[in-house]
């Protein structure tokens, strides 16, 4: 016998953003998720109800006079696995705070008991305003998934933060939030910094010494605290990978770039992962114009010098109720090099992998040890880095609970 297929609502506001729910719905049906569009009245006047109808294969409706023999008002909200509301506009999030029952959407968000997410879009003023900020903080502290909006061009000539994630990594929070449950959200109220990537240290305009890290492996723990209801501020390092949705992303080029941003996000987080590949050294001298060529010669040698070791500093300056994990890339005597390391830069966990010309780097799927500095050990056996990364935040969220909140 087959598992019915999860059951979806997909709330939608009057915003302009609605047009680009659409992609998000497609994502949804196509990967066999029963959906279940409700805009509010308002919603219609941006994208019209045959559109929805069409692309999701349920009827439609936005009113709870609709229908009212199958008491749709309750139903939906009683039956669906997720309810997910983008855009959410400042009006609808003021009302869905308040206990607003005013049409079909609001009253399903009342009857629903499963993980409900909004994903929030309008002007920069009005996600600012104290009244949007106290609406978006009572939401969350009732269980729901609030995302941050991205930052970027608005209506108009407007530019800033409001603006919907990317359908795709909407879809990705969808996934995850949808994967762990009613009871998924043990990062709520915390506040994580993941690092990401690899460090550029530059030889001159156009050369740099690096490393082949993809940022992947950072990009997944980043999207995976979203949906486990923290709010997540990712230091990226030369990474051509598109923002996770609901993320706080700084981004950086050296070493030394890497170090102010992640010291600076550290000092309010309750939990630093530290996944990104930095640089161990950077040139000691840096040439203002391109090296040359010079026929017959041999260049000069590169001489270099340590960079600072932010594992270690922030195991040095760590409080007492935060959580540090590091991660160790090593490609020969993997354990022994791993317990090393935890000792030497007295982080609370360190992720231990091998990696090399075809592990790791680059790749969608990533193996490890996860080190605890209590001696534990857990073995994470090969697969999607996103299974690594539920596994650290477990790990994570297990000594946070022992700990108060920030």
């Amino acid at each position: 016998m087959t598992s019915p297929k999860p059951r979806v609502v997909l709330g939608v506001s009057a915003g302009i953003a609605a047009y680009k729910v659409c992609e998000l719905l497609r994502s949804l049906t196509e990967s066999g998720h029963d959906v279940t569009v409700v805009p509010t009245p308002d919603a219609l006047r941006f994208v019209g109800e045959p559109t929805w109808a069409a692309l999701s294969g349920n009827p439609v409706s936005a009113q709870v006079w609709d229908g009212v023999a199958d008491v749709p008002h309750v139903r939906l909200g009683q039956e669906a696995d997720l309810v997910f509301v983008a855009p959410a506009t400042a009006d609808l999030l003021a009302r869905a705070a308040h206990g607003l029952a005013d049409d079909l959407l609001t009253n399903t968000l009342l009857t629903a008991r499963c993980p409900v997410v909004f994903a929030p879009a309008m002007h920069t003023e009005m996600w600012q305003h104290l009244a949007t900020r106290e609406n978006v903080a009572t939401l969350r502290a009732r269980g729901a998934v609030v995302i941050e909006p991205a930052s970027g061009r608005l209506t108009g000539r407007d530019t800033g933060p409001g603006r919907l994630p990317d359908p795709a990594e909407l879809f990705e929070v969808a996934r995850h939030v949808l994967a762990r449950g009613a009871d998924g959200r043990d990062l709520a109220g915390r506040h994580v910094v993941v690092s990401a990537g690899g460090t550029r240290e530059p030889l001159d305009p156009v050369r740099f010494i690096g490393n082949r890290s993809s940022g992947l492996q950072g990009y997944a723990l980043a999207r995976t605290a979203v949906a486990r209801g923290a709010r997540v501020t990712l230091v990226s390092a030369n990474v051509a990978l598109p923002d996770p949705a609901g993320v706080e992303v700084v981004r950086v080029g050296s070493a030394v770039e890497m170090r102010e941003a992640v010291l600076s996000a550290a000092a309010g987080a309750d939990a630093v992962v530290m996944a990104a590949a930095v640089a161990d050294f950077r040139p000691v001298d840096y040439r203002e114009s391109k090296i040359k060529k010079a026929d017959g010669a041999e260049p000069d040698p590169i001489r270099l010098v340590k960079n600072p070791d932010i594992l270690a500093e922030l195991g040095d300056i760590r409080r007492p109720d935060q959580v540090i994990v590091g991660f160790a890339a090593e490609t020969d005597d993997v354990l022994a090099n791993g317990r090393a390391k935890l000792a030497r830069k007295r982080s609370d966990l360190l992720v231990v992998n091998q990696v090399g010309e075809d592990l790791a780097f680059g790749r969608p799927d990533n193996a490890a040890i996860i080190l605890g500095a209590d001696g534990s050990r857990t073995d994470v056996p090969r697969g999607a880095k996103e299974a690594l990364a539920e596994s650290v935040w477990d790990l994570v969220a297990a000594r946070l609970d022992r700990r108060p909140a920030g």
